[in-house]
């Protein structure tokens, strides 16, 4: 059973209604989101807000993600959207220009119309957006060369809209991580969770890591078994077997299944367990991805 998650905060619902605003002074959403979970950290509401807005998607966090997937994924994310790149933000020192060179790529035709009535094109203005914690600040750091903006590895640091010069050819409008009122599955909020989109203290942790050890289970079959050297394949035998292979007891002698999940947790988004997608392209999603 996949555990009911679900997490508005105010200043999200604010931002929602501030980048509504803003939109109408952007010509291109960038997009940014989890390679490793490609699907459940797109923000369906982005959907009704960017209207025809060309959009392109960034997948990051792509050094803990399977490599396979992450191309499937792209081929497929660029048959519905204007594109997408996969990107390493923390260790390709390139990836700021790459993403630079695609966006002015994509609004190549407007810039186009622009010297066609001998106007020289300005720089394009972008809108970057994502749920929280998918690298956004780290991104836009890349983009500008500095550090422009506070990253942190946990969800809700940006709480309010700012424009950056962040190249001669392309200013950003830095936006807050906003989730969306109601997740429609319980599997999308489990896994928001799952990576640290989501605040843990509101978290049943235990259920979040088991529901996270049965995805592992079911798409690498031994994955698990291997890292922690355990034949369990019940979640909460899992668990019982981390708190073994990391001696996590308790003062009365009981195993710590708790510490055990937050540990577990904590290895996973920091991809310790291994170049990891928790949601493929099937076949059958190739024409019809989820927006």
């Amino acid at each position: 059973m996949v555990v009911k998650v679900q997490w508005y905060p105010g200043h999200m619902e604010k931002a929602r209604r501030e980048m509504a605003e803003r939109l109408k002074a952007v010509d291109l959403i960038i997009e940014l989101r989890d390679a490793r979970i490609p699907a459940a950290s797109t923000n369906p509401l982005l959907n009704m807000l960017a209207g025809k807005k060309p959009r392109l998607i960034i997948l990051s966090k792509t050094d803990m993600a399977d490599p396979a997937a992450t191309a499937e994924w792209v081929a497929a994310l660029k048959k519905q959207y204007d594109s997408c790149l996969a990107v390493d933000l923390m260790r390709d020192p390139h990836s700021g220009r790459k993403i630079i060179r695609e966006a002015i790529r994509v609004m190549e035709p407007m810039r186009e119309k622009q010297r066609a009535k001998g106007i020289r094109p300005r720089a394009v203005r972008a809108m970057a957006c994502g749920i929280p914690n998918v690298g956004k600040s780290t991104m836009i750091n890349r983009i500008a060369g500095k550090n422009t903006v506070k990253a942190a590895d946990k969800p809700g640091v940006t709480r309010s809209l700012t424009w950056i010069h962040a190249d001669p050819e392309l200013d950003l409008l830095d936006t807050p991580g906003v989730l969306w009122p109601k997740f429609d599955d319980d599997r999308t909020g489990a896994l928001l969770a799952a990576f640290g989109s989501i605040n843990d203290d509101i978290l049943d942790i235990k259920m979040i890591a088991m529901d996270a050890i049965h995805e592992i289970q079911t798409l690498y079959p031994g994955c698990l078994e291997s890292i922690y050297d355990s034949g369990e394949v019940n979640p909460n035998g899992m668990l019982k077997a981390i708190a073994v292979k990391r001696n996590l007891v308790r003062e009365d002698g009981v195993l710590d299944t708790r510490r055990a999940a937050e540990m577990f947790l904590n290895e996973l988004r920091k991809g310790k367990l291994g170049g990891l997608t928790l949601e493929h392209v099937r076949s059958e999603e190739q024409e019809d991805l989820p927006e």
